[in-house]
């Protein structure tokens, strides 16, 4: 699934470690979001969307 998490970020000059420790996961896992290697779960999009203070479909787009 492509997204716009990386954008999103990089517009708030938050580093992956950061944006990680706001979402409780690792650091690891944000990079794997942002490169398409891994799909959130569906309460993970939804913490994601409430951080940007986004919906859903306005970070992930459907392939």
């Amino acid at each position: 699934m492509k997204n716009r998490l990386k954008v999103l970020r990089a517009e708030r000059n938050w580093s992956q470690q950061a944006l990680a420790e706001e979402l409780g996961v690792s650091r690891q896992s944000v990079n794997a979001i942002e490169t398409g290697r891994y799909d959130p779960s569906l309460p993970l999009a939804f913490q994601i969307a409430e951080v940007f203070e986004l919906t859903i479909e306005e970070i992930f787009l459907r392939d």
